[in-house]
């Protein structure tokens, strides 16, 4: 694509994060859907789907870069992902929660808590992935993307076994949270699709197309994304961690406000650490596929994005435990923090990126 003039490779772009936000709404929907239906629920069947569902333009992107060979905007587009989507809760904050108390204080739960902190884990590994030498590779893989597939796993058990319930008061639910139980927003979905004659073979069919759409226009969005960076002389890591990232977040944005406006608070949060859970699993794929080891020929800009998605989603943690109940600019305290950091960061990376 890079023979393109730029105002094409835009359109194209633009089109592809478009196919991106329908496609991945519809997956969302057919996905609550087949989860109520099929009666996975928080089961590892359940959370498996969901995070492969709502993460595949991550995967096709990945994909297709770590085939091609361009393992920068892999990495950029994985780290810069999890710093943005965990941004994405600061606009369910704004534009998502009624007047009256933050989206962390009626989202509260030790079991998101766990979530978090499962992200953090993940991504500390990602950090100590980094440092291990390059050689260190075996039948294409290396011990650091397994580790981190392995701990993800770990993580979907103990957040499964948090969910039947919590040796704490309460079950780890504050007295005056959220009312419905977590969840409610598939249930309602399933009722809708039910309500218009939807059947599981249809609700099957559109999911499928819904995923082969994703997966093209993930790949459209990469490649032109790429020529685009090639075009305006940005680096392929700094494109994926920032314009890229934001294309493939759309979905998580759509799905959440619908979870926020229908007070499902905690599927909200949920939706988005589950999500950044999983995207450093993508380094396994991404090692296979390109048959070097990824981490290790990490960047400073790559090792710097890590360090934001974590210190975003301690912000964001820290406001699950602490509940902080006044609002500025339509925001938590919590939020606005992740705001603050979230632009500091930013021209953080320019300056590194300027400085390599």
């Amino acid at each position: 694509m890079s023979q393109l003039a730029t105002p094409w490779l835009v359109l194209i772009f633009g089109l592809g994060a478009a196919a991106v936000w329908v496609a991945g709404i519809h997956l969302s929907r057919q996905t609550d859907v087949l989860a109520t239906r099929l009666h996975l629920g928080s089961a590892l069947g359940g959370l498996l789907l969901l995070a492969l569902a709502t993460n595949l333009p991550e995967i096709a992107i990945v994909c297709s870069a770590a085939l091609s060979g361009d393992v920068g905007v892999a990495v950029g587009n994985i780290l810069g992902g999890i710093a943005i989507q965990t941004v994405v809760l600061v606009v369910l904050d704004v534009f998502g929660v009624s007047a009256g108390r933050p989206l962390t204080y009626r989202a509260a739960s030790l079991v998101l808590v766990v979530e978090g902190l499962a992200v953090i884990g993940v991504l500390a590994t990602v950090v100590g992935g980094t440092q291990l030498p390059a050689g260190v590779i075996v039948w294409r893989l290396t011990p650091e993307c397994v580790l981190i597939a392995v701990l993800w796993l770990v993580s979907l058990l103990l957040v499964q076994r948090a969910g039947r319930g919590l040796p704490w008061h309460e079950a780890g639910q504050p007295p005056d949270g959220q009312k419905p139980e977590r969840g409610h927003r598939r249930r309602r979905t399933e009722q809708t699709a039910t309500q218009k004659g939807i059947s599981t073979a249809r609700a099957a069919g559109i999911f499928a197309a819904a995923a082969a759409v994703t997966l093209i226009a993930g790949i459209v969005l990469e490649r032109s994304g790429e020529a685009i960076a090639g075009h305006i002389g940005l680096s392929g890591v700094l494109f994926g961690a920032t314009v890229l990232a934001a294309a493939t977040s759309l979905p998580e944005v759509s799905t959440g406000l619908t979870s926020v406006r229908q007070g499902d608070y905690q599927l909200a949060v949920s939706d988005i650490f589950g999500g950044n859970a999983f995207l450093p699993v993508l380094f396994l794929p991404a090692t296979l596929l390109s048959g070097k080891a990824v981490l290790p020929r990490a960047s400073d800009t790559d090792i710097y994005l890590t360090a934001v998605g974590i210190v975003l989603t301690t912000a964001y943690v820290t406001g699950l435990l602490f509940r902080p109940t006044r609002r500025v600019a339509r925001m938590g305290v919590d939020s606005l923090v992740v705001l603050v950091l979230y632009a500091l960061a930013l021209a953080g990376l320019f300056a590194i990126s300027a400085a390599a």
